[in-house]
């Protein structure tokens, strides 16, 4: 679910100002926000990823003038830009390598294009970093010194904050977390990844499309069955209207959903040990605002007391994400204020 998105106006703002870009094979988002990670403004258009790069850096630039302007400010008043990306990517590079969502975009180096398209320091990260980032600043992760976050979506994206930075690995693959293997079997389930065993094989919306379709091949019994007949479409959306109605097959799915990524998250609390694990994406059922959503999370909690060191499933939060689908411009800009801030600390420093 998306979070209600509330702006503030300008005279009411604490500066310095920072502006997120959420760049998605679909759509981009642009805000600006304040010092305090409250939104001034924010504005969506398509991407339009097929008429290439160039031209989509073109948009995105105007689109950081509007948002500007939007939010009651010139471009002088903003200290720095943050672009959150989807796609393998070479992050200290600022470089695009081969991104799956973003066809003929390879080598594309987008960081420094839109640095110059629209005349202001960009920091670069990966999209879902760049949500976990929005979480852990001002949204469910604020008041937490390290946090995971799980995207549940068509695949599973993920992010690792630790003492306010992104974990991105020596090679900008960190946190790939939904491709974690979780049956090393010779039947594991293949990933869109193209490898065995992964998490996202198993608990992303792709694969719990795939089980309910392995399910109603194999003739059990469910209302699926006649909503599918009625003309529905085959979905976590039509699984979550019939799990809530009471549909076995239905419920057994989302539960089943949850123990493997219950597994997922007790790998990572016993690797990082983070002080949360959040839940978001498009895929929750619901959230906390639905029943539905609340017995998802509790299985989740449950496996993880099963499987996990008993301190680590006493201690680490496990919680739904709060910013919705503002999560990604919201920690694009978050991630830029951290970086305008080290490089202003570092330059301020007396020489040794």
């Amino acid at each position: 679910m998306t979070a209600s998105r509330e702006f503030i106006p300008a005279k009411e703002a604490q500066s310095p100002f920072f502006v997120g870009v959420d760049l998605g094979g679909t759509n981009m988002k642009v805000g600006v926000v304040d010092d305090l990670g409250r939104s001034l403004s924010w504005l969506s258009t398509r991407t339009e990823s097929q008429r290439g790069p160039e031209d989509a850096v073109g948009r995105m630039a105007d689109a950081v003038r509007q948002a500007i302007r939007e939010a009651g400010l010139t471009p002088d008043a903003i200290a720095y830009a943050g672009l959150g990306s989807p796609g393998t990517m070479d992050i200290s590079a600022g470089m695009l390598l081969e991104p799956v969502n973003l066809k003929g975009w390879n080598h594309f180096p987008i960081r420094d294009r839109l640095s110059d398209q629209c005349g202001l320091p960009v920091a670069f990260a990966n999209d879902a970093g760049a949500a976990a980032f929005g979480e852990f600043w001002v949204g469910s992760g604020r008041n937490l010194a390290s946090i995971v976050l799980f995207t549940l979506g068509t695949g599973i994206g993920s992010g690792i904050i630790v003492g306010g930075v992104s974990i991105d690995g020596e090679h900008s693959h960190g946190a790939e977390c939904g491709h974690m293997i979780i049956d090393y079997s010779d039947g594991a389930r293949m990933c869109g990844c193209g490898r065995a065993g992964h998490l996202e094989a198993y608990a992303s919306a792709t694969a719990v499309t795939k089980r309910i379709q392995e399910a109603l091949d194999a003739g059990r019994e469910t209302s699926l069955s006649q909503r599918l007949a009625e003309g529905a479409r085959l979905s976590p959306k039509l699984l979550d209207k019939e799990a809530a109605a009471g549909d076995a097959l239905a419920m057994e799915i989302v539960m089943d959903t949850a123990r493997y990524m219950g597994i997922g998250v007790v790998n990572l609390m016993h690797t990082i040990d983070p002080a949360g694990i959040l839940l978001g994406g498009a895929m929750t059922f619901g959230g906390n605002e639905t029943e539905l959503g609340r017995m998802f999370l509790d299985r989740i909690r449950e496996e993880v007391r099963q499987r996990a060191f008993p301190l680590l499933a006493e201690r680490t939060a496990i919680e739904f994400a709060s910013l919705g689908g503002d999560a990604g411009y919201i920690g694009a800009a978050g991630i830029a204020r951290h970086e305008y801030l080290t490089k202003r600390t570092t330059r301020d420093a007396p020489n040794q």
